[in-house]
């Protein structure tokens, strides 16, 4: 039946056309799920607004109407609006303020990027033992390289995400059931932390951890919003557009002279995706917004860098739902227990090193989600515990954009070695 469709003329063939149809379906999710609707209210509790911004795109592939294979907009998208959302979404570190919360939320945070790049070899390895066809592939319908593509989700974010699956080369297929790992598990994981959240006094008094620190941080955020917010102008979103695609078109400069020049000199290397122009182009756009973050352009993000960046990262995340197969979810299952694998090492690790150095318990979450959740969910964890904690999140949550395109590599090469 897929192929059938797939075969055949599309119904739309214009992608101008895709790409408008696509903007209609971001909004109406985004419409539809900050709602105050009582439907729609329900409908996303259970089911989550980025699910959608894949599933529907992928309806379009699925019935016809749009040909993944046809179509070039997710090639555009690919190369122009990925490294113009990378560079938005870590030009805003702060990494003076960062080093202010402290050294425990430091090593909470860097705790659970570790527990992610150690904790994907470990799952595919026990869960080899029992499926042992989950390794030994080398196409792009291997396991290893959706499991690379989500650790990007789980160390920075989205746009991390995307950019492992377009380095690693992960078919739609393999990319859509990790999707699916990827939302079901985090909020199983999101559901615990809420918990903490509710009860956190109660842990940290039975921890001995110290939290006096907490009360200060607060202060210190109330008075950075004070200090920063501002109504943006046209000005300053013709800036932001001026970095994020000025530093795009440099990468591409860039890679164009780098990608030769290691294929000629360098043919060992191909293996660790030196010959790839979008890995160079993803981690000098990633360099320069972190180059950034010590000069005045970080300022833009007091009018909205972050915001323009995720706009993008949406529109990126629609193009890659028209590669989706809804019908290979039926295959999730199986590959759900590797999450949770993955998942129980991340936590293992935080729980052991937050109770070494008496972490308070906001640390630990917010730490985590900064990994697992990136910019989308750390800030509401943080804010569960206080409402002005938001920021905080938001705060990690960049450091782990930034990291999520270093950390997942070396994850992506572990896992390589595993289940090649």
């Amino acid at each position: 039946m897929q192929e059938h469709l797939v075969t055949n003329t599309p119904l739309i063939t214009n992608d101008a056309t895709v790409f408008g149809v696509l903007a209609l379906i971001l909004g109406f999710v985004f419409y539809t799920s900050n709602s105050k609707h009582p439907i729609w209210q329900k409908f996303y509790k259970y089911v989550p607004a980025l699910l959608m911004c894949y599933l529907l795109p992928s309806l379009l592939n699925t019935f016809g109407i749009v040909s993944a294979e046809l179509s070039q907009v997710d090639e555009v998208a690919k190369y122009y609006l990925l490294p113009a959302c990378l560079v938005l979404l870590t030009l805003s570190i702060d990494l003076k303020a960062i080093m202010a919360l402290g050294n425990k939320a430091l090593i909470m945070f860097l705790t659970g990027t570790v527990g992610v790049v150690i904790g994907g070899p470990i799952a595919l390895l026990l869960v080899s033992v029992i499926w042992p066809e989950m390794i030994g592939v080398t196409g792009p319908d291997a396991v290893w390289r959706g499991m690379a593509a989500l650790a990007g989700s789980w160390i920075g974010g989205g746009a991390n995400m995307l950019a492992m699956k377009e380095i690693y080369g992960a078919d739609g297929k393999i990319f859509t059931i990790m999707v699916t790992v990827d939302i079901i598990v985090a909020n199983i994981w999101m559901a615990f932390l809420l918990y903490f959240a509710a009860n956190h006094k109660r842990i940290d008094a039975k921890t001995g951890a110290d939290t006096s620190g907490i009360d200060k941080l607060i202060d210190k955020v109330q008075a950075f919003e004070r200090e920063h917010a501002r109504r943006p102008e046209l000005k300053d979103f013709m800036l932001i557009l001026a970095v994020g695609f000025g530093a795009a078109g440099f990468a591409h400069l860039v890679a164009d002279f780098l990608v030769p020049y290691f294929q000629a000199n360098y043919p060992e290397l191909e293996k660790f995706s030196l010959h790839s122009k979008l890995f160079w182009i993803i981690v000098l756009v990633t360099s320069i917004g972190l180059a950034l973050s010590f000069t005045k352009v970080r300022q833009l993000e007091a009018v909205g860098a972050s915001k323009i960046g995720s706009s993008f990262l949406y529109v990126l995340v629609a193009t890659i739902g028209l590669h989706m197969d809804i019908a290979q979810i039926i295959e999730a299952p199986k590959y759900i227990v590797i999450g949770l694998i993955w998942m129980l090492v991340h936590v293992a690790l935080l729980f052991i090193v937050g109770r070494v150095i008496k972490a308070p318990v906001f640390y630990l979450a917010v730490g985590s989600k900064a990994n697992i959740g990136g910019a989308a969910s750390a800030p509401v964890i943080a804010s569960a515990f206080h409402p002005s904690l938001a920021p905080v999140g938001v705060l990690l949550a960049v450091l782990g954009y930034a990291l999520g395109t270093y950390m997942a590599w070396i994850c992506g090469q572990l896992l390589r070695i595993i289940g090649s």
